[in-house]
């Protein structure tokens, strides 16, 4: 289907966007206004800009249903400071507590059942149980719109970041499989960060790949290899040399059986490199189809 947003109401304009826009990292801000009342809410619309200067923002967005402003909104135009929690799975059920709608005065802290702690730079607390958090300077709010559901764009630098122990290894590097990072769908949908779903994709940092179009027409043509499968071809600067060196016992046996058919060699070839890419062994595929 085709959708022309200028015809659609906000509502339908929201639900679609959140729900093809996804998953989406939360920023669980904690803020506090001129008169020392803290207020914790998360966002979706949230994501880093820059590493120098360090750069996030969230877009604390007017209400669709009565164009009302949030607090965290308002409190940060009282005290441009934020420190911005990242949502685990074990905290997610009281992130979403602290987005119910209290009075100004009501401290989603207690709420929620997290246990405030002092910042270093900024006035807001932290929230002592989460493993990461950044303490915030806000540099500008750039409002996008006066209308309900019009954003507004929450620069802030970060100035502290907090990370557990727990998270780095020895090199004090992250390890994704340790931070069970929960991220935001539509409606009341989340999704959330395990080993069983991660997976790496193979980029050239110091030399261009091929690309799909300098592949031999066999190999980007053939209807065996799927998209992913030619771009884990074509990540390689150019087709590799035949490796004199490459032992593979099935590789010999489809030479064996099927080199007096050439059309069915290479259907095999393909089928058995397409296994070594679906195995992330990209190098091994190519030997394989050299073999033809």
């Amino acid at each position: 289907m085709l959708f022309d947003l200028s015809q659609l109401t906000t509502v339908d304009k929201q639900y679609y966007l959140q729900q093809i826009v996804a998953p989406r990292p939360i920023c669980f801000a904690s803020t506090i206004d001129k008169e020392g009342h803290v207020n914790l809410s998360p966002f979706s619309f949230f994501n880093v800009f820059s590493a120098q200067p360090p750069i996030v923002i969230f877009s604390p967005a007017r209400r669709v249903r009565d164009n009302t402003t949030k607090h965290t909104l308002e409190n940060v135009q009282e005290v441009p400071e934020v420190v911005i929690h990242m949502v685990t799975e074990d905290m997610v059920q009281q992130q979403s507590l602290a987005s119910c709608e209290y009075p100004r005065t009501i401290n989603e802290f207690h709420k929620a059942g997290f246990t405030p702690e002092p910042a270093h730079k900024v006035r807001p607390p932290m929230i002592k149980e989460c493993k990461v958090k950044m303490e915030c300077r806000v540099q500008e709010i750039k409002p996008l719109g006066t209308e309900g559901g019009a954003g507004n764009l929450v620069i802030c630098e970060v100035l502290m970041l907090h990370i557990d122990d727990s998270l780095l290894d020895i090199d004090k590097k992250m390890d994704p499989r340790r931070l069970p990072l929960v991220a935001r769908l539509g409606g009341d949908w989340y999704t959330v960060v395990t080993e069983q779903n991660l997976f790496q994709v193979a980029k050239p940092n110091t030399q261009l790949g091929m690309g799909v179009d300098a592949l031999p027409a066999a190999i980007r043509n053939s209807r065996i290899f799927s998209g992913n499968d030619l771009g884990q071809l074509a990540n390689f600067s150019r087709i590799p040399d035949v490796d004199p060196t490459f032992d593979d016992a099935h590789l010999k046996q489809i030479i064996q059986y099927f080199s007096i058919n050439p059309e069915e060699m290479e259907k095999e070839l393909h089928l058995y490199a397409k296994e070594q890419l679906q195995k992330g062994e990209a190098a091994a595929a190519w030997q394989v189809l050299l073999a033809g």
